[in-house]
């Protein structure tokens, strides 16, 4: 899943929030100073389940600062979580998240699509109907032909190399070279794909997919008008179906965006046209934008990562500035692989051993501590995942600081009873990561357990050391630091990369621990014909299969401080994204 690697490179990921707060929460009232408003709760995460200051109110400009750049603003070509976010207020994809704050906020829902589509030919054929009257910033009615064109334009990854590539794995055709080779043989080249009318489009699969709505979430089934098309250049301003349009550009410094005369509220409800101008500063220094923040300067942070450790102390120790921040836990979870090849951890006991051994509470410190870090984990999946059940096999909440008894019970079990010897890989330009080591190193220790530490860069770990079976069975690494985001926040989106038998590579390799449990693999085959609460059951059934199987040790459910401006209107902490809903704000200027 492209987005582990995007968020390692980053050190914080923001995908999604929690729904109820670990934390408690001051609370008071407030209300927006002019327009349509009604009064609120608000207060220290009150944004995780209510909206802070809702309005109505139009005018006013919003300001985002942001730490970094985009990869890119071409909805087609874009894979980092606080873009996605951001390009509905640009963009119609054929679905889209519910705007609404807690866990309604998970449901997805149609968005330029009329409904959640039909399947037949035994859930190989999909078909979707899109709104008819919806239009460009230009005037251009929109097609079912451009969102083709839209998802065919991502099949040439010389052009746009960024996105998602669910469509050329999903999809039966999958050596489509898109539509700027040859454009005269291959625009609306792409046979997976067909368009019977202006309005209907149907899909061809290669196997049953039941979450293809949400592949079609992603920003890259917005349409795009094949004329307007600039390859490459067409994030510098892509023809707008969503409330706010480009009226200016540069390239890692500013964005602007202005109302679309166009765009129609009524087919488009989870989104809102309130500001008059959306300002997007670019590579602003955190220190900087947290200061912006915290002076009214800035409105939001859109990058959601969550404020540096300076603005965390200075905000959690004013309870003025405190009562307008949010710490919620997002959907990105820190872990440890345990190897099921690497001897003696190929024996369940000695695996098991690890999970009771672990200090959590140093692991949670590690990561930054419960406000910048984390809650302790006792599942793979975090709370925000549909699917998700709490359990704790390994007394990882009732003893957090190790169960020394249990583990020199499963060492005796294991033949090891008075421990071993094993290398735990990590990324040693991440400091938590390498913090989290350290300190298991040492909790691992007082069972006997010796842990070498093994240190590699961030760019090629995943591919050419702990994603390579082969380097991991030869230099022994037992144990691996890693984390996961899902792409959509159900069991299937988080689970199988790092689960199913199926998706162990020879390199880049994502089932780091080499788990091909035959139970979890029939329940993974079973979640691609079930419906309903039936399918939604089967993921928590995986992450206990793997908790039994002890294949990750959970660190944390990785937590962010987000700091929103009193100013902004209609705040709320998007349950996916894992930081603030960017497509309904508004400002009171």
């Amino acid at each position: 899943m492209k987005r582990r690697s995007t968020f390692a490179v980053t050190a914080v990921g923001a995908i999604a929030a929690l729904l109820i707060s670990a934390c408690s929460s001051s609370s008071g009232t407030s209300s927006a100073s002019s327009g349509s408003s009604s009064t609120t709760t608000t207060g220290f995460n009150a944004g995780i389940t209510s909206v802070v200051n809702p309005s109505s109110k139009t005018g006013g400009t919003l300001t985002y600062d942001v730490r970094g750049t985009p990869d890119s603003f071409d909805p087609g070509n874009t894979y980092y979580a606080w873009v996605l976010d951001f390009d509905h207020l640009f963009t119609m994809p054929l679905f889209g998240y519910k705007s609404c704050p807690g866990s309604c906020g998970l449901q997805i829902v149609p968005d330029l699509a009329t409904s959640m589509g039909t399947t037949s030919d035994n859930g190989l054929t999909w078909t979707f109907h899109i709104q008819s009257g919806v239009k460009f910033e230009n005037g251009t009615v929109v097609t079912a032909q451009d969102v083709k064109y839209g998802i065919e334009r991502t099949y040439d990854r010389s052009v746009l190399a960024n996105g998602p590539t669910y469509y050329q794995a999903l999809l039966t055709d999958p050596t489509y070279p898109g539509p700027y080779k040859d454009r005269a043989k291959n625009l609306m080249g792409l046979t997976a794909i067909q368009t019977p009318n202006a309005t209907t489009l149907v899909f061809h699969l290669q196997a049953p997919f039941p979450d293809l709505p949400d592949v079609l979430a992603f920003p890259s089934s917005a349409p795009v008008l094949p004329s307007a098309d600039t390859g490459t250049n067409y994030q510098l301003h892509p023809l707008s179906t969503g409330p706010y349009k480009f009226k200016s550009y540069t390239l890692n410094k500013q964005l602007t965006l202005v109302p679309n005369t166009e765009w129609n509220a009524a087919t488009d409800p989870n989104a809102k046209q309130l500001a008059s101008q959306i300002i997007v500063n670019l590579n602003v220094n955190q220190a900087d934008l947290d200061n912006r923040l915290i002076a009214g300067d800035a409105d939001i942070d859109a990058y959601g990562a969550g404020v540096g450790p300076a603005a965390q102390a200075k905000i959690l120790s004013n309870p003025a500035l405190k009562a307008d921040a949010d710490n919620p836990v997002n959907g990105f979870a820190r872990f440890v692989y345990i190897s099921t090849k690497v001897a003696p951890l190929n024996n369940l006991h000695c695996r098991e051993a690890v999970e009771y051994a672990a200090d959590k509470t140093t692991l949670q410190t590690a990561w930054g501590g419960p406000i910048a870090g984390g809650q302790i984990a006792s599942t793979i999946m975090p709370p925000n995942i549909v699917g998700y059940k709490s359990f704790d096999y390994y007394t990882a909440l009732t003893k957090p600081g190790g169960n020394v008894t249990a583990a020199k019970a499963q060492l005796a079990a294991c033949g090891q009873p008075n421990g071993f010897s094993t290398n735990m890989a990590y990324r040693s330009d991440n400091p938590q990561e390498t913090a989290e080591a350290t300190a298991l190193q040492a909790s691992l220790a007082a069972v006997g357990i010796k842990l070498t530490l093994k240190g590699f860069p961030s760019g090629p770990y995943y591919t050419d050391f702990a994603g390579d079976p082969a380097y991991v069975h030869s230099h022994d690494i037992g144990l691996a630091g890693g984390g996961w985001g899902a792409d959509w926040p159900d069991g299937y989106g988080f689970l199988d990369e790092l689960l199913n038998g199926n998706s162990i590579a020879a390199t880049g390799n994502t089932n780091i621990s080499e788990i091909n449990d035959p139970v979890i693999n029939k329940l993974f085959t079973q979640s691609n014909t079930a419906t309903g609460a039936a399918r939604t059951a089967i993921w928590s059934q995986i992450d206990e299969q793997a908790m039994k199987d002890a294949v990750i040790l959970p660190a944390v459910y990785q937590k962010v401080l987000l700091y929103r401006n009193p100013a902004v209107t209609n705040a709320y902490v998007q349950a996916y994204y894992g930081m603030y809903n960017y497509a309904v704000m508004g400002v009171n200027s």
